[in-house]
């Protein structure tokens, strides 16, 4: 009987993936993972660790599999934390949900699982495993979820070949209504449990307050754009795929901010600018002069850009066997943020980056976050964007 090891949230699509994994005749252990316990960037107490911990304790013992509580808050700061106070400090927008999965679910989770003697780990994300074959070696595709408005697969882009060797997602195939009324007939406590919001095992959270755990509040300008200044015209080759070179003279200060490092591009909240026919929107910052630029809105050009770059050595491909050569490239469908909608997008390799070339603009590209690419619905590949 093969063993796997189930990360339980307190949530229920956990619940029921452990459930799923119990009719399918493995021998589950459902395990805990505690990543965060300051409380004083909680915004409420819909996501604390300890009421999340008990709900998943009972889950355990109404399946009548053991339970156990990891504790990888140290492991959580330095590889999450300090990478997203990094980031923000250097105008960058990280996506921790991203990284957790990578460095915790599949990393630390995943080598204490083996340790335990596991053959596999099973989260309760919406995507699916598939396998195919290339010159007799087993290769393992990342699919999207059955259910469209659920599906978590950008936030596994970043696994490898070897974590999704181990991984098993129990409930890809299924709807989140199919999910919560299998809850309901195991009369589960999560049956009719929210799903948890904010970041990955922390919760809603005050992220000002967050970051200003390390990031001091510093008064600077905000300088207004318009939309028909010539620097959004400019559309030489290379250019798309770059942010756009925003200055002090393209624009006029209208206000004070207090912290370049606490916006990013496409924010509206936290301005606190009124009188403009139109809202204000981030088209781009400038922590080193600690300057932010906005733009009258919604359709404000500075928000829209054609292409992004990704560094060579911020790009992962999960298929190796689908990697871009130099002088080739490739079209794919790709996505910038979850929920989002795939759009076509032409890749190819210039110098030291990968360039990605958007069928149509897209709002809101931001330096830190990632791309996605896919093939139908499997994940190809990902990578940090420029």
């Amino acid at each position: 009987m093969k063993t796997v090891v189930v990360g339980l949230s307190g949530g229920v699509d956990s619940s029921v993936a452990a459930h799923l994994l119990i009719e399918q005749g493995y021998n589950v252990i459902g395990l805990f993972m505690r990543n965060w316990s300051d409380k004083s960037v909680i915004i409420d107490n819909e996501c604390p660790w300890i009421t999340d911990s008990n709900d998943a304790l009972e889950v355990a013992e109404m399946l009548g599999i053991p339970f156990q509580v990891l504790d990888f808050s140290k492991e959580y700061k330095e590889r999450i934390v300090n990478y997203m106070f990094e980031e923000y400090q250097n105008g960058r927008t990280p996506n921790p949900d991203i990284l957790c999965n990578r460095e915790v679910k599949f990393d630390l989770f995943l080598k204490k699982a083996l340790e335990l003697g596991a053959d596999y780990v099973a989260t309760g994300h919406y995507c699916r495993k598939k396998t195919t074959s290339n010159n007799n070696e087993t290769i393992y595709r990342l699919m999207s979820g059955i259910d469209d408005t659920k599906d978590q697969s950008y936030f596994l882009c970043q696994l490898n070949q070897l974590q999704l060797s181990k991984a098993l997602f129990p409930i890809g195939e299924l709807r989140k209504t199919e999910v919560r009324e299998i809850a309901k007939k195991m009369n589960l406590n999560t049956a009719e449990k929210k799903d948890s919001q904010g970041l990955c095992f922390i919760g809603k959270v005050k992220l000002p307050i967050f970051l200003q755990q390390q990031l001091k509040p510093k008064k600077g300008k905000i300088i207004e754009i318009q939309d028909k200044h010539s620097t959004f015209n400019y559309d030489s080759e290379l250019s798309k795929y770059n942010p756009y070179n925003l200055t002090q003279d393209m624009g006029k200060e209208i206000g004070i901010h207090n912290g370049a490092h606490f916006y990013t591009i496409g924010q509206r909240k936290g301005l606190n600018i009124g009188g403009k026919p139109e809202p204000l929107f981030v088209i781009g910052t400038d922590t080193t002069k600690n300057i932010i630029y906005v733009g009258q809105g919604e359709k404000h050009p500075g928000l829209f850009r054609k292409g992004l770059s990704v560094e060579i050595n911020n790009e992962h491909w999960i298929r190796e066997d689908f990697k871009i050569k130099n002088g080739e490239s490739q079209t794919y469908l790709s996505k910038i943020r979850y929920r989002q909608e795939l759009t076509n997008v032409k890749v190819k390799i210039h110098k030291s980056k990968l360039l990605f070339l958007f069928d149509e603009p897209q709002r809101g590209i931001t330096s830190g976050q990632f791309i996605a690419w896919y093939k139908d619905d499997e994940v190809i590949g990902s990578g940090v964007i420029s």
